[in-house]
């Protein structure tokens, strides 16, 4: 399982437009074989900070979309990100 998560910041009074174009490219990837969960999405604390979450059943599968997704060229400047890539052998519930 790969996870990729992580912030990026954009200014203030951009952050919805930022988000926005984002839109259709999340629709349509939410429709990709082994992706479990996408969100890019406004933080609901920080005015200027865009959460994005991707969650995807392997590798492969991740590969096999990068190498033909066709993600939308911001037009809205990224001021700083943190965004990782994260391999997971397990999971289960959050509480015990």
């Amino acid at each position: 399982m790969i996870i990729i998560a992580g912030k990026e910041y954009v200014a203030a009074d951009q952050r919805d437009a930022y988000v926005a174009s984002f839109q259709d490219f999340v629709r349509r990837t939410r429709n990709e074989p082994g992706l479990l969960d996408f969100i890019i999405a406004a933080d609901p604390i920080e005015d200027d900070r865009v959460n994005m979450f991707e969650l995807w059943a392997s590798k492969e599968q991740l590969d096999d979309f990068r190498g033909r997704a066709e993600s939308p060229e911001p037009t809205i400047e990224v001021m700083r990100q943190d965004v990782k890539k994260y391999e997971i052998s397990s999971s289960g519930p959050p509480l015990p």
